[in-house]
């Protein structure tokens, strides 16, 4: 990595925003490991942005370390250290990858739970940054990152390359997991996905843990055995790109008649969207209203013996619905 920094002109300027993000993430109470604090510290993040799009009016803004403008250049520098998710691959008007927002990211490494010697399943390679803070804690050798998309994957090789980390970067379906590398300590999405796939639990180690974005939260499971992972929410709310490939994207839940107070809820929309092709958008907001508005962390997910559901409180409560399918009998109100 120093030899990488010593060719870098923005070097110097990018220590100090980096210095300024984790004083940030640190007033937030994001980095209670010092092990990650050192990797937000030391990894630098404007090399996996070489180039990243914004929110603008009718679309998105570019901003680029190539850029001729020497003030949209530091708008570039400044921007790769704000704590906020950055778009790095538009195709037409899509937004098909992105670097997520630093917080969310330490927030999710943190449930990740790493210990020292632990191999490591990422599922969405995105710019590279993630996978290289992994590597930061646990060496190259032990991360292994996944992409559907060669332009993707080809990108985040290059950008983990030029901050001197080697994992390895695999083209793929990430629902698929990575066979050929198994098994894996630990499982990360950087992807939404609309259930757990069987492939990820194949392929973990005995007590393993996979943290994932479901509906519009994270999913922490601890997984003793292939057939069976329990585990609750996150108390944060997260928008990932969805997953691509082979995996079928979780049903639009119907909404007319609903109030536009639930509709306007973020915690509301996560039960209705955790719950689409399950659960009746009004028993949703019936349930919602009954047990007081309850927020992420009191939700969870079982797998067990080929199925997987969703439930509010207690896996065995009365409150729980299959994932991706109709409700278990009466357990589905």
């Amino acid at each position: 990595m120093g030899a990488a920094a010593g060719r870098d002109p923005f070097a110097e300027a990018a220590a100090e925003a980096r210095r300024r993000l984790v004083a940030a993430l640190d007033a937030e109470g994001a980095l209670p490991d010092p092990a990650w604090r050192a990797a937000f510290a030391e990894v630098p993040r404007h090399l996996f942005v070489p180039s990243y799009y914004v929110g603008a009016f009718g679309g998105y803004e570019r901003l680029s370390r190539d850029d001729p403008d020497p003030v949209r250049r530091l708008s570039w520098l400044d921007g790769a250290y704000e704590d906020r998710p950055l778009g790095t691959l538009l195709r037409g008007d899509d937004l098909v990858s992105s670097a997520s927002q630093p917080s969310l990211m330490a927030d999710m490494l943190h449930a990740l739970d790493v210990r020292d010697g632990d191999t490591v399943l990422e599922i969405g390679a995105g710019s590279g940054y993630n996978a290289a803070l992994l590597c930061h804690r646990v060496g190259d050798s032990r991360v292994t990152t996944v992409d559907l998309d060669t332009d993707i994957t080809d990108a985040a090789r290059a950008h983990l390359h030029e901050a001197g980390h080697h994992p390895a970067v695999v083209t793929g379906d990430g629902a698929l997991g990575c066979p050929g590398l198994a098994p894996f300590d630990r499982i990360i999405a950087t992807c939404a996905m609309p259930s757990v796939p069987a492939a990820w639990l194949d392929q973990c180690a005995p007590d393993a843990i996979v943290v994932t974005p479901l509906s519009t939260g994270v999913l922490r499971l601890r997984v003793p055995d292939a057939r069976h992972a329990e585990g609750r929410f996150l108390h944060t709310s997260a928008y990932f790109v969805p997953v691509r490939g082979t995996t079928p994207a979780a049903p639009e839940p119907r909404t007319g008649g609903l109030p536009r107070r639930a509709l306007d809820s973020d915690l509301f929309r996560f039960l209705l969207t955790l719950a689409s092709g399950s659960l009746d958008p009004y028993e949703a907001y019936a349930l919602w209203q009954r047990e007081g508005r309850p927020g992420r962390e009191r939700y969870g997910v079982t797998v067990a013996d080929g199925r997987q559901w969703a439930w509010l409180d207690d896996p065995e409560g009365p409150y729980s619905w299959t994932l991706g399918g109709p409700p278990d009998g009466p357990g589905g109100a």
